[in-house]
């Protein structure tokens, strides 16, 4: 029976990996795409700017994106940039209060989602605008903004001299009933309970290191055989359902890397949040949703479903693993997220697509009613 389930793990490895190798050489081109808006984005207004870097100074690039960072700020004739380090202690948000009473027009956060996320829940309804320098694994608001996340220069000369745009932030609190334990956190991108959560959590440090995101694929395939587990679900305060999931995402966006639109019809700056509900039942279901996730198919399929609220509670009776922007977040017994509309001003490239990618498309991607009784 073990030698059978490794087989079929194996198998649906292959064939996940397959279409995504597929998926990433036809969409190269496209990778740097940025997730769909409502609003336009607006330049930057000319004349001096006060600059600030939020630095994680344990990423390799550190030293030379400084550098790079206060030679701009000096070719501009502004003056030099306050540079704050982050800590254990502090990953952070303190800096970028720090250097909104210092009066920063613009604060880089330089570092990984998660420096980007602490960042991020300072500057929340401020004036001054995010500028991303992405030195982390997965980078993954960077992505979803359209900026090019392996070009630290090109990023910053869009930090500094691109283009402007308010986009919705997520707030979520999480609660442990087994602990007592509770937090609430921001998050811009995704976060997520189960599966994917426990592959965030247990994906190899040593191989982040050497291979980025890939290394969550090692993590993924060693947790496709569970079980689905049962959770409680309420949308916008309508009557909840029970289901059996796999995992159960929440997306402000819905980029991942190598190209692929894990929810190709979110909008960044709509005041709503996207579920994405999975439940395969065995490989060949996680088969056939990979395959519809990474070849963009747009008919239903009964193991992924899509939703749209500003609300979203979660209950389950055993704590369960969860994850925000790709960084683990502990286990859980509830959550509840919220969307906060337009809360943070970012600085972004000109384009900014419509929709579903495209400039005045409608959505396209087949939303279920919440009512509607559906087959486990």
């Amino acid at each position: 029976m073990r030698r059978k389930l490794l087989a079929g793990t194996a198998a649906a490895s292959a064939a996940v990996a397959s279409l995504q190798s597929y998926w990433s050489v036809r969409r190269l081109q496209q990778t740097r795409t940025p997730t769909a808006a409502v609003n336009a984005p607006a330049p930057v207004p000319a004349g001096p700017q006060r600059v600030a870097l939020v630095l994680n100074p344990s990423k390799l690039q550190a030293g030379p994106t400084r550098a790079l960072v206060e030679q701009a700020c000096s070719d501009a004739g502004w003056d030099p940039p306050l540079v704050l380090e982050t800590t254990i202690g502090d990953p952070g948000s303190g800096q970028a209060e720090q250097a909104l009473r210092a009066g920063a027009d613009v604060v880089l956060a330089a570092g990984g989602d998660g420096t980007v996320r602490a960042v991020a829940q300072a500057l929340a309804h401020q004036p001054a605008a995010l500028g991303l320098l992405p030195l982390g694994t997965g980078n993954l608001l960077v992505r979803n903004l359209g900026l090019p996340y392996n070009d630290i220069a090109g990023c910053l000369r869009l930090a500094l001299h691109g283009h402007e745009r308010r986009i919705d932030m997520a707030r979520i609190s999480l609660r442990n009933d087994s602990t007592q334990a509770s937090s609430e956190h921001p998050f811009l991108v995704m976060g997520g309970v189960g599966f994917d959560a426990s592959v965030m959590t247990d994906a190899k440090q040593d191989l982040k290191d050497r291979f980025g995101w890939l290394a969550y694929s090692e993590a993924g395939v060693r947790h496709l055989p569970g079980r689905r587990r049962r959770i409680s679900i309420r949308l916008d305060g309508q009557p909840p359902q029970s289901r059996k999931v796999r995992s159960l995402l929440v997306a402000n966006c819905g980029k991942l890397p190598a190209g692929v639109d894990f929810v190709p019809d979110a909008v960044i700056d709509d005041g709503y949040l996207d579920v994405v509900v999975l439940s395969p039942r065995s490989l060949l279901g996680w088969t056939w949703m990979a395959a519809k996730i990474l070849l963009r198919h747009r008919g239903g399929i009964p193991v992924i479903s899509y939703y749209r609220a500003r609300e979203v509670s979660v209950w389950s009776g055993d704590p369960i693993a969860t994850q925000l922007d790709g960084d683990p977040s502990g286990s859980v017994t509830s959550i509840t997220a919220r969307v906060d509309p337009h809360a943070l001003m970012v600085r972004v490239p000109a384009s900014a697509p419509g929709p579903s990618g495209q400039a005045g498309s409608r959505p396209a991607v087949t939303r279920r009613s919440w009512r509607r009784p559906r087959s486990g």
